[in-house]
C-alpha cells in the first residue's frame, strides 16, 4: 500500500483561502496532510482540517494562544509501517542540529517532519529521514515550497515542490 503525505509549514496566513492554491490542492489530494506549525490564525487550521482527508497538525512559535490550545506541540503517527514525528522546534533558532529534533519525541521515529527554519531539508541521519518543507508562502528571497512524502513498503521518498519562486532582485544595482 502506498501512502501520500502532503507536508507544509510556516504558511503565516490569516485565512485558508490565502494559502497558495497548489498547496491547498496537495492537502486535499494526499492521504495525510501535515502542517508543521506557524499557521498564525485558527481559520487556517480549520480550513486545513476541512480540506484534508486526514490532518496532522502541530502549533508553532508564531501561533496565537487559541491555536496553541487547539493543537499539540508535537505529534506522532504511523504511515506504511513507519513512525512519523511532527514538530515545530520553537525551542531553537537556527542553527540547530537535526539530531536535536529527536528529543521532542518520547520514542523512536523513522521520519521527522518539521518547520521553523523556513528552509528545505531532505536528509537522512543515523537512519532517520528529516524533512522540512520550507515555507508555505513566497517572500522576497525565499520560494514557497511544500513536500510530498510517499511511503511504500516501509520506506519513504521525498519530492520537494517549488510552489512559487522567490521574487527576483531587480533594480538593486545601477549600471555605470
Amino acid at each position: 500500500m502506498v501512502t501520500s503525505i502532503a507536508v507544509v509549514s510556516d504558511t503565516h496566513c490569516v485565512e485558508w483561502r490565502e494559502v497558495h492554491p497548489e498547496i491547498r490542492e496537495m492537502v486535499s489530494e494526499a492521504d495525510i496532510a501535515v502542517h508543521c506549525g506557524d499557521f498564525t490564525k485558527m481559520s487556517v487550521v480549520e480550513g486545513m482540517r476541512e480540506s484534508a482527508r486526514r490532518a496532522v497538525l502541530v502549533h508553532g512559535n508564531s501561533d496565537p494562544v487559541d491555536v496553541r490550545r487547539a493543537l499539540p506541540a508535537v505529534d506522532v503517527f504511523e504511515a506504511g509501517g513507519l513512525r512519523v514525528g511532527v514538530t515545530h522546534p520553537a525551542w531553537g533558532g537556527p542553527p540547530f542540529g537535526l539530531g536535536e529534533l529527536l528529543e521532542d519525541f518520547t520514542g523512536p521515529v523513522d521520519v521527522v517532519l518539521f518547520g521553523h527554519l523556513h528552509e528545505v531539508r531532505d536528509e537522512v541521519r543515523d537512519g532517520v529521514l528529516f524533512v522540512s518543507p520550507g515555507q508555505g508562502y513566497r517572500s522576497f528571497m525565499v520560494s514557497s515550497t511544500a513536500a510530498l512524502v510517499t511511503v511504500e513498503g516501509g520506506s519513504a521518498s521525498v519530492d520537494i515542490r517549488v510552489i512559487e519562486a522567490a521574487e527576483e532582485r531587480r533594480g538593486l544595482r545601477s549600471e555605470v
